[in-house]
């Protein structure tokens, strides 16, 4: 049989791809387990020092499993306090190849949570904003495919105004310190406008601090 140059080509590359690409694919799997200790182990010495009004560790792997289980890879999350959900989420995020958007107020906690990422290994999987959250939520362009409500209470209907709209459809909006009998701490309007809608379906999840989860069914 002639072979030609050409096929002798397309010959040889194929067999480097062979040798590559499980190389590759193992590498990626080993650095992927290498972030996962580091995660864990960074959330194992912190587990008793959660202050600033961070959420319970069963709520940050509710919310884990709700992006890792729907492969969302675009999130918002709308007060960071000093991090400990957004290590939750970004890990989640590095999982799915996405990447989170968080934003604080408050610059000393800004500070504490960008050294967390650091040492929890997620860095790259957040883009953290020091800024007033009323004004970005209105700037934040989408699409957006989660997103996760933990500031101040009586803004979330304003918050859910804002970005609803730049959510994908089967996106889901999360809120903290709710649950179905939950009404206090001026959350009422919120509770109250996001059962409302016809395009989202809402559920709460009871445990720890209480968080409502709204998936958008529909566009409107």
């Amino acid at each position: 049989m002639k072979i030609t140059l050409l096929s002798f080509r397309y010959q040889i590359l194929f067999i480097l791809m062979l040798l590559i690409v499980p190389s590759v694919m193992a590498q990626s799997s080993s650095d992927n387990s290498e972030l996962d200790k580091t995660v864990k182990a960074f959330l194992s010495d912190k587990r008793y020092s959660w202050r600033d009004m961070n959420i319970p560790a069963s709520d940050g792997q509710l919310l884990y499993d709700i992006i890792v289980e729907n492969g969302y890879k675009n999130a918002v999350e709308i007060g960071t306090s000093t991090g400990h959900s957004g290590v939750w989420i970004a890990w989640a995020l590095s999982k799915t190849g996405g990447k989170l958007i968080t934003m604080e107020i408050d610059e000393r906690r800004h500070q504490e949570a960008m050294e967390n990422f650091e040492k929890a290994g997620v860095s790259e999987y957040v883009d953290a904003r020091l800024c007033d959250a009323h004004e970005m939520a209105k700037q934040l362009e989408g699409p957006i495919d989660f997103v996760f409500s933990d500031a101040d209470k009586g803004w979330y209907a304003n918050y859910f105004k804002d970005l609803a709209p730049k959510m994908s459809v089967g996106g889901c909006f999360t809120a903290h310190n709710i649950t179905q009998r939950r009404r206090q701490y001026g959350i009422t309007e919120f509770v109250e406008y996001i059962e409302a809608q016809s395009n989202f379906k809402t559920t709460y999840n009871n445990d720890g601090g209480g968080v409502s989860i709204s998936y958008k069914t529909a566009e409107k």
